[in-house]
């Protein structure tokens, strides 16, 4: 025979519920936010341990995505408004800087792997050169 009150039972079962919601609204947040070159952070690092940040880099600029638990926050700096790319290396991970031309608050990205944060350097470096070569157009063609 059952001596356990099945309010407990119910009450455990409900928490376990909850607990798999959560767990399902962390995994989510954390997803690629898009296709392309999208650059997460580490949830080892400050800031980032439920919602890490993410950071995709395109041939027109560059997107900082940062999810809340409700709603989500994105900045973006065109090729041609960002200034410099700073890395500032730890022992295991990396944070970004990019710097625009208008000198307002830079895009601050924290707890990237090393290869990822020289990889995003790269990318910015490559599209920025190619958007000056193509005269600032990115199909390719010379303005008129």
């Amino acid at each position: 025979m059952n001596t356990e009150p099945s309010w407990i039972v119910w009450t455990i079962a409900g928490g376990a519920v909850l607990f798999l919601l959560w767990l399902l609204i962390v995994w989510r947040k954390g997803r690629p936010f898009t296709t392309g070159d999208v650059f997460r952070a580490s949830r080892l690092s400050r800031g980032n341990l439920l919602l890490p940040t993410q950071v995709l880099i395109t041939p027109t600029s560059v997107v900082q995505f940062t999810p809340f638990w409700i709603g989500k926050q994105e900045e973006s700096i065109h090729m041609a408004h960002i200034a410099s790319v700073k890395i500032s290396t730890g022992i295991l991970l990396s944070d970004i800087f990019i710097e625009t031309t208008g000198g307002v608050d830079p895009i601050r990205c924290h707890g990237h792997r090393k290869r990822d944060a020289i990889r995003m350097k790269s990318l910015i470096e490559a599209h920025q050169s190619e958007y000056y070569r193509t005269g600032g157009t990115s199909s390719g063609a010379m303005p008129n």
